[in-house]
């Protein structure tokens, strides 16, 4: 036991089964749900895991389903989620004690892959900061907006603004209103305010650190950032251009809007891919090639060391320089006069087969377990719950036990996998002492 809890790669999901065994327990209390009685077990796990891995996928209706006292679990979790439960441990050994040990500092390091370790006390404290900056401000101008625009009595529309803030930064992506956000989809004043801060939260905090100090000097980026920086802007554009030309006449989600509505939800929509989770318009009534654009996008996913999940841009950007190096017959993969590794370029494969191992068997085993659902809508929902995502074509919660449970898993190892298998992949590298000889199988 001792062994186990000594290993950051290890540590990481044991804190996030335990974030969502007691997350459970809480959701299954009476006062946690509007009808009389506990919280069926099955729901509650889905939505604590939902909350926890900041997904945001719902088996039940979050605004009527839940108390007040239930929706207050769901912020609560989501941010512990979003921030990270290793983060939120070593703050609390510094309230407690003042002072750091090398396996807290580890710890911190496997979740918000800090840089050094004597970086790490300031890393949480700049994390903690910077969260309560981005959320603060999207709260303020969302909740003005409810109360200025909507006419929310003032209590309720700070609390809608909070609690979508959290959402949005942690991207998360549970949501108040029974259709998500459908009803705001050509608020500019509630939809830009909550773009920024998926983005925001889906780019990473070291890129964001790197940003606020070299914010003027792209050519001082780190390779890391560069990645991810270019790399989000280019699946931003793109996204944003295809979806709205795949969508621009189709009565069900863009085509009744005016070019300016129509600009603005196909651009919300693309951002949530990268792991937002809202949408103001109905995902279920997406064209096919729509649907199979935003799989594509969600199991990318976001910036490294942030709230979104997927692969990671670095990853997918780092296997499209593999190939093109491969290509060209280059010996070897450069970006931006920097050599890399040949042990990052194998952690890359590694962490982007599994993850199409692990969409591929939960594709089928969704299947196995349900009736009438069909294969584009079993491979986005399950794709949504691996990268954490939270859009849904409206078939999560129809679907039976098993079917949800299969999500769980999903939701799970889609928010804890990568970091734990990269973890694992880095603290265990060995250097042998010989080389068997080489042999080039025949490829292609």
């Amino acid at each position: 036991m001792r062994r186990t809890l000594q290993h950051p790669a290890r540590l990481v999901p044991l804190a996030f089964l335990g974030a969502v065994v007691i997350g459970t327990l809480l959701m299954m209390m009476p006062a946690a749900r509007v009808e009389p009685g506990a919280t069926p077990f099955v729901t509650a796990l889905f939505t604590a895991t939902s909350a926890v891995c900041v997904t945001g996928l719902a088996v039940v209706d979050t605004a009527t389903y839940w108390t007040g006292f239930g929706q207050v679990l769901i912020t609560v979790l989501s941010q512990i989620g979003g921030f990270g439960i290793m983060a939120m441990a070593t703050l609390l050994a510094l309230l407690v004690s003042q002072r750091l040990g090398l396996r807290s500092r580890l710890m911190a390091q496997a979740e918000d892959s800090a840089l050094g370790l004597g970086d790490v006390r300031s890393l949480l404290a700049r994390i903690a900061l910077t969260m309560a900056v981005f959320e603060s401000a999207i709260a303020v101008i969302v909740g003005g907006r409810f109360w200025l625009g909507y006419d929310y009595p003032v209590g309720k529309a700070a609390w809608y603004g909070v609690f979508h803030a959290v959402q949005a930064f942690n991207n998360a992506g549970f949501a108040l209103f029974s259709n998500s956000l459908v009803d705001f989809v050509d608020d500019g004043w509630i939809c830009v305010p909550l773009t920024i801060g998926v983005i925001a939260g889906s780019i990473g905090y070291p890129v964001l650190f790197e940003l606020f100090r070299r914010a003027g000097k792209p050519s001082t980026w780190s390779t890391h950032t560069r990645l991810t920086v270019w790399g989000g802007v280019v699946l931003l554009v793109f996204g944003f251009v295809s979806l709205l030309g795949l969508e621009w006449d189709n009565p069900g989600t863009l085509g009744p809007l005016g070019v300016p509505e129509k600009m603005l939800a196909a651009f919300f929509q693309d951002a949530m891919t990268r792991s937002g989770g809202f949408n103001t318009v109905d995902v279920g009534a997406f064209h096919t090639e729509t649907l199979a654009l935003s799989t594509a996008l969600m199991f990318i996913g976001g910036g490294s060391a942030s709230t979104a999940g997927g692969i990671k841009l670095t990853t997918f950007f780092l296997l499209a320089f593999v190939i093109l190096a491969e290509l060209r017959g280059e010996p070897d993969v450069v970006i931006g006069k920097r050599r890399i590794a040949e042990t990052t370029q194998r952690q890359a494969l590694t962490v982007a087969l599994l993850g199409v191992g692990l969409v591929a068997t939960g594709t089928f085993a969704l299947l196995e377990a349900t009736e009438g659902v069909s294969f584009e809508a079993a491979l986005f929902e399950v794709t949504s719950a691996f990268a954490t995502v939270g859009l849904s074509t409206g078939i999560t919660p129809g679907l039976p036990g098993t079917a949800q449970v299969i999500l769980v898993v999903l939701m799970f190892i889609g928010r804890v996998g990568t970091i734990a298998v990269g973890s694992a992949i880095a603290l265990n590298t060995q250097r042998r002492l010989y080389r068997y000889p080489e042999e080039r199988p025949i490829v292609g």
